[in-house]
Formats: C-alpha cells, sequence, structure tokens
C-alpha cells in the first residue's frame, strides 16, 4: 500500500467517524458512575460521585469499606512502592483505599503499581476542575499490555474539590473511612436482565480481538443457562461505519464495505494487498447477526454463543477457511437452517438498504442513559455500560447484580463467582473448625454471616460469634457442642435433643456442660451406701454398693437385708397373692351363686303365693263355699 493509499484510509477512518458523529443523534459519552460515601470524619461526611474506572474489577452489586490513605511519596503512583505489603492491610483493620493524584503516566499503570503494593482499591483525584471522566485502558502497547489483563482491584476518579478535602482530613490525622458502592451501578427493574456485548467476527485484530474470543468461549455456559432459564435477555450486536458518498466507488471502500458503501469494517490485517478485506468481516457479521435472528424465532437464541465458538475454532482466517463454505459446515452442524439464515441476510451486493445492518447502525446511537457506543468490545446491562475487565467472573458478576438481592438464579450463587472473602480469616464470621462448619458464605454481593444449616439440623446465632444447633438432631452435630466421653464402653453426653437445648451433664456428673463434665464422687459426697452394712465404690458416672456378711443391698431403699430373709420374704409374698387370688374366686363364686338362688326361690314363692291368692295380672277366682251356704 502506497503512501498515497495510507494517507486516503487515514482521511477515509477519520470522515467516518466524524459521519457517524455527525448523525441525527448527536453522539456523546455517557460517565458509568458509583457512590462514594465518607463515614468519618464528620465535617467531610456524605455521599459524593465517583466515576467507574474502564479496567480493573469494579464489584458490581457489592460494596466495600476502607480507609483513605496518602503515599508520602510517589504521590502520583507512576514509580513502583517501595514495598509489596506497604499497604496491605494488618489482620481485622480496614483495606486501605489508596488515594493517588492524576497526571504524568497512564491511569492503569497507577492502579498497577497500586495493587502491587497491597492497595485493595484506588481512589484517583482530578487535577482539572471539570465534570468526571471514566479512566480509560491505555493504547495496546508493549509496556501496557503486562499489566492491562492482571489489574484485580477497583478504581474510581474522584472530582479535584473533594479529592483535597480527603487530602486535607488525612494529613490532620484524621481516620478518613469510606464505602464505596457499586449497588446502584447496575440498575434492577424487574427479575430479568437485559445484556447486549458489541462484538466483531474478525480474528486478526490483535489483543482486543484474542480477549473478546476467550470471554466468548469462557462465558458461553453461563450465558447459557442465564438464557434457557429465561433469567435474562441477550442480543448481540456489530459495530459497522458507512463510506463517505466521495469514495464510494474507491478501492479502500470496494473492499470493505458492502451494500455500496452503506456497511464498512475496517481491513483485518490493516493491509489491502493481502488476506481478507473489510467486507468479508461485515458479511460474516451479518450472518452472526441472522443466526441469533432466526434462532431467537425459534425460542432458541443461545445458539449464538455455539455458532460464534464453533466459527472462531473452526474457521480461523490463519488457516484461510474463514469463508462461506466452513460457516456453511458449522450451521449445518449445529442443526441450524442454512436457507432461512441466507434469506434473512438478503443481497450483500444490491444497492439498498440491509434491514438487520441498518437497525445495528441505528442501535449504535446512544439513547436515554446510555451514550453511543464506538469501540470494541462494549458490553451494556440493563442500559448502563460496563465498566471493568471483560472476562467471565467479573461480567457475571456486573449481570447478576442487574437482579434484586434474592432473585438471583443459581448460577449467580454458584463458586465461579464467590468473592472468596471467607479464606482471610473466615470473613470474620463464626467458625467451628473441629467440625468444619463455618456461618461465612461468599456471594458476588459480598460475604454474609449466616448460621449454617448442616445435614438437616438448624443452627442459630448472630453468624458472627455464636451458632448453635437448635431442634431434633441437633446432637447429631458435633454433639450439640456439648461436653460427651466415653468410658469402658460407657458413654455419657451433655447433649438432649428436647427441651431448651442448653448443655446440661448428665446425672453423676457436674460441670458446664459445654467443655468439662466432671465425675461426681458419690461415695465421698455420702450421697450413695448409707446403710451401716453397706461399702461404697465410686464407679464412672455412677458407684456400686456392697453389703457385708452375705446381705443383699436394695438399691431403692439403700439398704441390705439377708438372702433367707429376702427368698422368705419372696414366699411369703407369693403365699399372700395365692390366698388374694383363692379369696377373689371364692368372692366372685359367692356372688354368682347368691344372684342365681335368689332368682330360684323369687320364682318358687311366686308360683306357691298363685295358688292361694290372685295377683295383679291374674282374674279374680270364683269362690263356692258361699253358694253352698245360700243352698
Amino acid at each position: 500500500m502506497g503512501r498515497s493509499d495510507g494517507l486516503l484510509l487515514g482521511f477515509l477512518l477519520a470522515v467516518w467517524g466524524l459521519g457517524f458523529l455527525a448523525s441525527p443523534a448527536a453522539g456523546r459519552f455517557v460517565v458509568e458512575k458509583n457512590s462514594l460515601m465518607v463515614t468519618s470524619p464528620s465535617d467531610i461526611r456524605g455521599k459524593h460521585d465517583s466515576a467507574i474506572g474502564n479496567f480493573g474489577i469494579p464489584q458490581y452489586g457489592g460494596s466495600m469499606a476502607g480507609t483513605v490513605v496518602y503515599p508520602k511519596t510517589n504521590n502520583y503512583a507512576c514509580e513502583k512502592f517501595s514495598a509489596s505489603d506497604l499497604f496491605k492491610p494488618k489482620p481485622g483493620a480496614l483495606p486501605n483505599f489508596l488515594l493517588i493524584d492524576r497526571g504524568e503516566c497512564l491511569f492503569a499503570k497507577k492502579v498497577w503499581n497500586a495493587q502491587n503494593a497491597g492497595a485493595s482499591a484506588v481512589l484517583v483525584v482530578d487535577d482539572k476542575d471539570e465534570p468526571l471522566i471514566t479512566m480509560d485502558l491505555p493504547r495496546e502497547d508493549d509496556e501496557a499490555a503486562k499489566y492491562i489483563q492482571n489489574i484485580t482491584i477497583p478504581s474510581a476518579l474522584i472530582d479535584k474539590n473533594f479529592g483535597e478535602k480527603l487530602k486535607k482530613a488525612f494529613h490532620s490525622g484524621e481516620m478518613v473511612n469510606v464505602n464505596l458502592d457499586w449497588r446502584e451501578a447496575v440498575p434492577h427493574p424487574d427479575d430479568r436482565v437485559e445484556y447486549e456485548l458489541w462484538t466483531n467476527s474478525n480474528d486478526e485484530c490483535g489483543p482486543k480481538c484474542n480477549m473478546l474470543m476467550d470471554f466468548i468461549k469462557e462465558f458461553k455456559g453461563a450465558a447459557q443457562l442465564l438464557e434457557k432459564g429465561g433469567y435474562s435477555q441477550f442480543t448481540p450486536h456489530y459495530i459497522t461505519w458507512y463510506c463517505p458518498k466521495p469514495f464510494i466507488f474507491s478501492k479502500q471502500c470496494k473492499s470493505q464495505c458492502i451494500n455500496h458503501g452503506r456497511y464498512c469494517a475496517p481491513d483485518p490485517e490493516q493491509d489491502f494487498s493481502t488476506g481478507y478485506e473489510g467486507k468479508d468481516v461485515v458479511v460474516e457479521n451479518l450472518r452472526q447477526l441472522c443466526v441469533f435472528k432466526v434462532e431467537n424465532e425459534s425460542k432458541k437464541p443461545w445458539i449464538w454463543w455455539d455458532y460464534v465458538t464453533d466459527f472462531h475454532i473452526r474457521c480461523p482466517m490463519k488457516e484461510k477457511k474463514y469463508n462461506k463454505e466452513c460457516a456453511d459446515a458449522v450451521i449445518k452442524s449445529l442443526g441450524l437452517d442454512v436457507k432461512k439464515i441466507e434469506k434473512c441476510m438478503g443481497d450483500t451486493n444490491a444497492d439498498s438498504e440491509n434491514p438487520i445492518l441498518k437497525m445495528e447502525q441505528d442501535a449504535q446511537v446512544g439513547k436515554g442513559s446510555r451514550g453511543d457506543v464506538t469501540i470494541l468490545p462494549t458490553l451494556i446491562v440493563n442500559n448502563r455500560q460496563y465498566r471493568g475487565k471483560l472476562e467471565k467472573k467479573a461480567v457475571l458478576k456486573a449481570i447478576c447484580a442487574g437482579f434484586e438481592e434474592t432473585t438471583e438464579p443459581a448460577v449467580c450463587l454458584s463458586d465461579d463467582i464467590q468473592t472468596n472473602e471467607c479464606l482471610d480469616n473466615n470473613g470474620g464470621c463464626w467458625q467451628d473448625k473441629a467440625a468444619n462448619m463455618t456461618a461465612c458464605k461468599d456471594t458476588f454481593r459480598g460475604r454474609v454471616c449466616e448460621c449454617p444449616v448442616v445435614d438437616g439440623v438448624q443452627f442459630k446465632g448472630d453468624g458472627y460469634s455464636h451458632c448453635e444447633a437448635i431442634g431434633p438432631g441437633r446432637c447429631r452435630i458435633n454433639n450439640g457442642g456439648c461436653w460427651q466421653d466415653t468410658h469402658n464402653g460407657k458413654t455419657f453426653s451433655a447433649c438432649q435433643d428436647t427441651g431448651d437445648s442448653k448443655c446440661k451433664c448428665p446425672l453423676g456428673f457436674k460441670g458446664d456442660g459445654i467443655k468439662t463434665c466432671a465425675d461426681i464422687d458419690e461415695c465421698k459426697e455420702k450421697t450413695a451406701c448409707q446403710c451401716p452394712e453397706c461399702s461404697c465404690k465410686n464407679t464412672w458416672g455412677s458407684y456400686e454398693c456392697t453389703c457385708s456378711g452375705g446381705l443383699l443391698y436394695m438399691r431403692e431403699h439403700d439398704t441390705c437385708i439377708s438372702k433367707t430373709a429376702s427368698e422368705a420374704k419372696a414366699t411369703w409374698t407369693a403365699l399372700w397373692l395365692i390366698l388374694g387370688l383363692l379369696a377373689f374366686a371364692a368372692f366372685g363364686a359367692f356372688i354368682v351363686y347368691k344372684y342365681r338362688l335368689r332368682s330360684y326361690m323369687d320364682s318358687e314363692i311366686r308360683a306357691i303365693m298363685a295358688q292361694y291368692m290372685p295377683l295383679d295380672s291374674q282374674g279374680e277366682v270364683p269362690n263356692h263355699a258361699n253358694e253352698e251356704d245360700r243352698a
């Protein structure tokens, strides 16, 4: 490519950018902010805005409390600090937020040096009185590449006036406590998160293309889980530019644009004489958009992730496979309809608008709270532009922050995006190391201290200093936190499944029931074997009494009796029992006899009486004696 061609290309790119910004909706860049709350000292207490840095890992959905530290030297943090743990907090102390000044070197380099010195977050003080701007990524040069991808701490830019107040408070010996809050950085209007990724099918644009494709392959699983569960609505987008009319028929526009200069992309290798052309990238971008559109209509939008990753693996530019034939093979392998996708793509040589790509160009213009999309890659979550590292864990945190608390899907509660705060001093929560139990639980919003449920047994407490098992089954878990011991095959425990769930030493022991239960010597304390003939021997948890002279000990009466007396007593007891049974039987027989005899006598008497006098139920018997007298 000659010098004139290079100038023309540079001019074209500049004109395209101007043409885009001069579109009906004026171009604008929206600064994404988070809240910075000063809790002490009281004279500067209150909420302030800070601009989220476009690198590192902002704690979307969470917050971080810390203490502001201003370095004695190296205030711009453009040089390495003297020690790697200079700003690392002491055990039990709040994290250190390093306050540094803007200027003299790249934002990312400042944060990198602060991270290596042990800082947990960075606050950069602006050197101008101006509205907040976004601290952006540096140019992709050899110096920057070594630390850009390794920055893991969050950073924010604060205005000059506020920064000077923080410095003044620090120099006066005040403890400056602040709280960085990202919980409202991503709005959560409903139970579904809507996000979009502005990407590109080009795989020859250097580190950024590699980073983008690595992210898509790594994030695919989580994205498909969210989409299949109905938790998210994902939309892929592709940036295109248009060629100014005076240059439509130029060599550069013809090689980089389709549809007569309406939709263009830069040459992949930045060399018009070799390799693929910009229009090849635009066509593949269009194909990927149509894969999404066709599968979205079939209620399977997550297939886009499969196609894009498979195409990148199977059809790389380096192997000269970046073409329609390879794309069709990927489409068929996924069971997709090639004809439907081709129909969606339309004629790329036609001198007319392509409805799919026209929508993409319209979508590039910012609306509402969202700014214009001008760089690749760009991630937008619930209409807010994501700031931070493009990697699975960080992006998933940002997406999950779009859900209301307690409504997050399982993928948001997985180990993949835990904050790992429980690894350091157990997050300050309750812990039982012996039973391997903890109240610390990592979430993407930060750690929480909640008493756990272990094997179906609920623990109750504040989660910080105390958790105890309650209810049935509590003694199965570490014996309910109570004392327990075994000697000679006998086990005693201070745990009770019923009652008030307190630990109480069993009978024969005394102590707190938690750490100790000492055996009571009933013999020495004269609480056992008090009969004169008894001798007492203490055993673990109990005692044994023996009687002299062959006597037999009766524990319930604490007395000794002879074996003969015992046997005689047993004989008399049996005899009295037999006599009692015989008496009961005789009494029963007498009752039966008396009842039957009385019934028989009553019936006989009634029969005799009936012969001499009428009963109520009989008629009057005629008297013949009177008749004889009358005669």
